[in-house]
């Protein structure tokens, strides 16, 4: 049986959060960042690439894998 390899994506927060809306704040906060140049590698699924997607202004995509 072949194992299944997670499907990762790593985020960098390239800005801080301080005058961001709470709701922004919060999507930052459900992704792990809590400071400026923070690299965090999460699972690659829908939600968290809504996430990003939603902060795309705050963060870059430094790596994803298939």
């Amino acid at each position: 049986m072949a194992t299944a390899t997670k499907r990762t994506i790593t985020v960098r927060l390239k800005k801080g959060v301080i005058a961001c809306p709470p709701k922004q704040r919060a999507t930052i906060n459900g992704l792990g960042l809590k400071r400026r140049e923070q690299v965090r590698t999460l699972e690659n699924t829908p939600a968290v690439r809504g996430m990003i997607k939603k902060v795309l202004h705050l963060v870059e995509v430094v790596s994803e894998t298939r």
